[in-house]
């Protein structure tokens, strides 16, 4: 397949585009700079602006393109979640939807946090949205693909959770603490966090690209953990105790609303359409994601 891939640099898209190629695929790559070699394309989402022309005879499209979370939400700053996300998704809709031939798929990177802060609630894709900030993000970010449905291209929405992987992301700032013994769980600890392991994510997005699967999917491992067990777990694979909590106070003192939201709230989320398609995790526990994520 010839795939166009934005955000190729970022954490997922850096380990993503590698393993496309390495299947065979013939991968394209969306930059905001002048590009420097054949496999680029350049584009600029807030100004509207994409080279179409080079994207002709493609396949399909897969969306990784939004503003990192982990940061203090000011409010400049949740104006650059929402419009990275919804931007880029509109203009890669709207580009697909006017190709001829049009390509049969567009994969987005989505988010769990369409879900809100559902305490034990156990959540599936039928499961309806939530309130937030995230979640109104997500119902945004979803919906600027509209134009590519409306064309009749396949989309799927994968709504990830936490994705492990040493080289970045929620696990990455966590191992300093962890390996010097001050780690420990956040809050209560019973906060339930959906997760991921980049091996099981690159699959998943190489199944939505190549099977009849549309609609929103989640992409979690089917064993989500609380903050108590995955800080447990963390601490038996570095060898290291975990009796250091930051209490809730502080977590949201440090980080304000982001705190609030993305480490003492959380979402329960099972992958059931991809379980009932098939789909099989290769690390189904949060020991054997672990284990992936520091052999990285």
């Amino acid at each position: 397949m010839k795939i166009v891939v934005s955000g190729a640099s970022g954490l997922i898209g850096s380990s993503l585009v590698p393993a496309l190629r390495t299947a065979g695929h013939d991968v394209i790559r969306l930059v905001r700079r002048e590009p420097s070699s054949a496999d680029e394309v350049r584009w600029d989402p807030a100004a509207g602006e994409i080279d179409s022309a080079r994207l002709e005879g493609v396949d399909a499209l897969v969306n990784l393109s939004g503003e990192n979370l982990a940061k203090r939400w000011t409010e400049s700053r949740k104006r650059e979640i929402l419009n990275s996300r919804v931007q880029s998704t509109d203009l890669l809709a709207r580009t697909a939807s006017a190709l001829e031939p049009k390509p049969s798929a567009f994969v987005l990177a989505s988010a769990v946090g369409f879900y809100g802060d559902r305490g034990d609630e156990i959540l599936t894709e039928e499961s309806s949205g939530g309130t937030g900030f995230l979640a109104d993000v997500v119902r945004a970010w979803e919906a600027a693909a509209d134009p590519a449905r409306a064309a009749g291209i396949r989309v799927v929405h994968l709504r990830q959770g936490i994705v492990l992987s040493q080289r970045g992301g929620a696990l990455k700032p966590m191992l300093l603490p962890f390996r010097l013994g001050v780690g420990g769980r956040v809050g209560s600890g019973e906060q339930w966090w959906s997760w991921v392991a980049m091996d099981d994510l690159k699959a998943a997005y190489a199944y939505a690209l190549r099977s009849d699967i549309g609609g929103a999917v989640n992409l979690t491992a089917p064993n989500p953990t609380t903050n108590e067990q995955f800080t447990e777990a963390l601490g038996k694979s570095l060898h290291r105790p975990t009796v250091l909590p930051l209490p809730g106070f502080a977590a949201r003192a440090l980080f304000g609303e982001m705190g609030k939201t993305m480490l003492l709230g959380g979402q329960r989320v099972l992958p059931a359409r991809l379980q009932d398609a098939g789909f099989t995790f290769e690390a189904p526990t949060i020991d054997a994601g672990i284990a992936r994520a520091l052999a990285e």
